[in-house]
């Protein structure tokens, strides 16, 4: 498995910062993410605000913390994936996406994060670049 979304997992709740239109960062809490073919892959409805900013500046931020006080941070650009195989596979996340949406809905979007840089870090030891 790729051991960013494993550290990510570990997280339970992580958060997507993205930027808006007046260059203000926003940042919210996700869950549901999964792996395909070694890319992490996050979900969203595009109605939301992050989907509608992720188009126009895909950059993003994610960051969790873990229980056992480490976090990792991850840099990306989040690409929509208009596969409906992505759709299922994302589906399949234990946190729920599947209470939320359906293949075919019209709201349910998958982004891969792709360009990945990801460090992990901790209080009492040096950071920790991540490999996807």
């Amino acid at each position: 498995m790729n051991k960013i979304v494993e550290e990510l997992r570990k997280t339970g709740v992580f958060y997507v910062a993205t930027v808006d239109e007046d260059n203000q960062p926003r940042v919210r809490p996700f869950s549901s993410l999964t792996e395909i073919d070694g890319n992490l892959y996050i979900c969203t409805n595009n109605t939301k605000d992050v989907y509608k900013q992720i188009q126009k500046n895909n950059k993003i931020e994610i960051c969790g913390m873990g229980k056992d006080g480490t976090w990792i941070r991850v840099n990306g650009k989040a690409v929509r994936d208009d596969n409906d195989e992505a759709r299922k596979a994302m589906l399949e996340d234990p946190t729920g996406p599947k209470s939320l949406y359906t293949v075919g809905d019209g709201l349910f979007e998958v982004l891969r994060v792709e360009d990945v840089k990801a460090t992990k870090y901790s209080m009492t030891a040096e950071p920790v670049v991540i490999e996807p």
